[in-house]
């Protein structure tokens, strides 16, 4: 497989896994209140760039070893 169908599967991947990550650390660590303010815009913004960069690295990692060899 070539390095740019490589890209394409990691893209795809980690977008599966943010959207599964953001959406349950989301839920469980923000308390969404009748009016919201800049800390909890804040708060899930932090929250939703680390669960991103955490399944970027995961899905690189998880497709490099299945399409090893």
């Amino acid at each position: 497989m070539n390095d740019s169908t490589k890209q394409r599967v990691i893209t795809i991947v980690a977008a599966g896994i943010a959207y599964l990550l953001s959406s349950m650390v989301t839920n469980r660590f923000i308390d969404i209140p009748e009016q919201r303010g800049l800390k909890d815009d804040a708060l899930e913004a932090i929250l939703k760039g680390a669960t991103t960069a955490s399944s970027t690295i995961l899905a690189s990692i998880l497709v490099r070893r299945f399409f090893r060899g």
